[in-house]
């Protein structure tokens, strides 16, 4: 599975931002779409992911409340709108598919496909 990431940019604390996961496949059904980040120094994390069929969903306890993932059939398109961004949100963001149980969904070794990834910057 090919994957895009999309929207990424340089923004101020406060601010908010949407990022795009799409697909060069004609669905992502079957499978979760997960978002990750990495920051300079530190390891991938777990930042949000979202069950194609269903719609479950679960979030990092240090986004909760302030991103959501959400999906677009028509566009086969996986979208994570971040409100509320701090400085220490900055990082690239990389999107992944996969089919994790649930108890291993924010496990990164869990996703096979990843994207290219997009710079979030949040300056203070």
């Amino acid at each position: 599975v090919q994957l895009q990431a999309s929207g990424g940019g340089l923004v101020q604390t406060g601010d908010s931002l949407t990022v795009s996961c799409a697909t060069s496949e004609p669905t992502f059904s079957g499978y979760t779409v997960g978002w990750f980040r990495q920051a300079p120094g530190k390891e991938r994390e777990f930042v949000a992911a979202i069950r194609w069929s269903g719609g479950n969903t679960r979030y990092a306890d240090s986004v909760k409340g302030r991103f959501t993932i959400s999906r677009d059939y028509g566009q086969n398109t996986v979208f994570l709108q971040m409100n509320s961004l701090k400085p220490e949100d900055t990082a690239i963001y990389y999107c992944a598919v996969g089919r994790p149980i649930i108890s291993a969904i924010t496990w990164p070794r869990m996703y096979t496909s990843w994207g290219q990834g997009t710079q979030v910057t949040v300056s203070s």
